[in-house]
């Protein structure tokens, strides 16, 4: 295994704010508390345990300990979850939606790098704990994005007429998909890979990603906490009853939307008058306000009296959205950093005056490693085109341009017709103002006239070289589609157990572990 990092603006497979995240949030220091840094978990440790108390920890531990009970917890898990009892533990945080079989690669890439980041700052600060956490985004409803999975080129999708919070579908209609699933490791009866998926199982969404998550990272540690909890709701309930009664989120995000649009930052997320839901099994329905107190789609209206009410004896029918949903987090966690991808952490840039209202402790943030895989049959094509692993990151076009120029007869180097044609243009515009000045105008169209003849020519030998290169550039073509499946980016895509094949899962786990830049941000590939 070979590691090679790039500059992430370079390559042109990010979005400005995603590289600004990356490289530069001192420029953004106004959005967030302070810029991600090593010294900067210092006074975010402090921060922190000033305002997370000891009947918080409390909470957290027996809502973890219920949720473990029924579970093969790991030795590393099991201290980690205890350690939360004490007041030097702090967790570092990332969260996904519920993809089936994990979804894209990078649902790995995220938890891995805040597994790392967790270990690395023990080191840093030895008189702390630091406890990865996995934040399962099981009240999201957006279904469409989670039901299907690519593995080795195929696209697999679960079909269920459910509705409402994804993490309570139950999971009675998805045998077809998982035994399709694993037909394509069975000729290793033995290989890790199926053992991994027999703990794929469960009645609900939920169930079925806590217990495949926890199965791939117990032996790192890692913590999975469910936001879908009447606990943990209980806990989050005086902020759900201030954002109803005020409406502060809506309020104080449309004036950072302010800001960041002076500054030309897209926004990533839309306010609403109350960022909250009610959910059910089979329903998820935003709250609005009505003349008469409450409107609740498929629910009716309610007094404030009567939400109120509703509020104290189920919070768990009350859901954050994308705007809460991060203060929810912060609220019932002893964290000190989120990490996420680009577009993700970017819309917290969107929510410094939510936390400020509510005098909870901003996070810092940072943007997860991002990995191409690059295999050892693709990387000696490259070499065998005398490509290199930056060409990668051009056009098939560019791509297939340089390789004809640099393989092509002597006749196609345009060096010297080059130099030859711009004295000529030099002594043809030198004539012309000796001999009449008025001239110059239709000088310079006759020039340009001649150089657009001259790019044609250019162009049409060009076309005729590829065709004697037409295997080399069809594998070029073969390469961009590998490494840019769809010309998208690979970690989008791709999922981890097709990094697989050979049957290992912890082989690669550890591949990608020793390969994370804790505090770095460049593009690492992996070939």
């Amino acid at each position: 295994m070979s590691i090679s990092k790039f500059n992430r603006e370079e390559t042109g497979l990010f979005t400005s704010i995603s590289n600004q995240l990356s490289y530069d949030q001192i420029n953004l220091s106004q959005f967030i508390n302070q810029p991600f840094s090593k010294e900067a978990f210092e006074k975010q440790i402090i921060e922190k345990e000033k305002y997370f108390s000891e009947s918080k920890r409390k909470i957290l531990f027996d809502v973890l300990y219920e949720n473990y009970k029924n579970t093969l917890i790991s030795s590393e898990t099991s201290k980690n979850i205890n350690l939360l009892l004490e007041k030097n533990t702090f967790t570092v945080t990332t969260g996904h939606q519920l993809s089936i079989f994990t979804g894209p690669v990078y649902f790995i890439y995220k938890i891995l790098h805040t597994i790392r980041l967790a270990n690395e700052l023990k080191e840093l600060y030895p008189t702390s704990n630091f406890v990865p956490v996995f934040w399962m985004a099981s009240e999201d409803h957006d279904f469409e994005e989670i039901q299907s999975v690519n593995l080795f080129g195929k696209n697999l999708k679960w079909d269920t007429n459910q509705k409402g919070p994804v993490g309570r579908f139950e999971m009675d209609s998805f045998e077809n998909i998982k035994n399709e699933f694993k037909e394509f490791f069975e000729n290793n009866p033995e290989s890790e890979v199926l053992n991994t998926l027999a703990h794929y199982s469960g009645k609900t969404l939920s169930e079925v990603t806590f217990n495949i998550v926890n199965q791939l990272f117990k032996k790192y540690g890692l913590v999975i906490i469910d936001g879908d909890n009447s606990i943990l709701k209980k806990e989050f309930s005086p902020i759900i009853k201030q954002e109803l009664e005020t409406q502060f989120s809506y309020n104080e995000v449309l004036e950072t939307n302010k800001i960041l649009q002076e500054e030309n930052i897209k926004l990533q997320i839309t306010p609403r008058e109350i960022n909250l839901f009610y959910i059910e099994n089979n329903l998820r329905s935003r709250i609005q306000l009505h003349e008469k107190g409450y409107f609740i789609e498929e629910k009716g209206i309610f007094t404030k009296d009567e939400l109120f009410d509703l509020l104290e004896k189920s919070p768990e029918c009350f859901s954050p959205n994308v705007v809460l949903r991060p203060l929810y987090q912060e609220t019932i966690l002893p964290n000190l950093c989120y990490l996420g991808g680009g577009g993700e952490i970017a819309y917290w840039l969107q929510l410094k005056g939510v936390f400020n209202k509510t005098n909870t402790p901003f996070p810092l943030i940072q943007v997860r490693n991002s990995f191409l895989f690059v295999d050892n049959g693709t990387r000696k094509k490259l070499d065998k085109l005398n490509l290199t692993l930056t060409d990668l990151f051009n056009s098939t076009e560019e791509l297939k341009k340089k390789y004809v120029l640099s393989n092509s007869s002597e006749e196609l180097n345009f060096n010297n017709i080059d130099n030859s044609f711009k004295e000529f243009c030099s002594a043809i515009t030198k004539q012309i103002n000796q001999v009449d000045l008025n001239l110059k105008s239709y000088g310079e169209a006759e020039i340009s006239r001649l150089e657009k003849q001259l790019i044609s020519i250019k162009q049409k030998l060009i076309k005729t070289e590829k065709n004697k290169h037409e295997a080399s550039l069809n594998q070029i073509e073969q390469i961009k589609n590998k490494i840019f499946p769809n010309g998208g980016f690979q970690e989008r895509s791709m999922n981890f157990f097709s990094l697989c094949a050979d049957g290992n899962i912890e082989s690669h786990l550890n591949e990608i572990y020793s390969a994370i830049d804790t505090f770095g941000n460049d593009l690492i590939v992996i070939s």
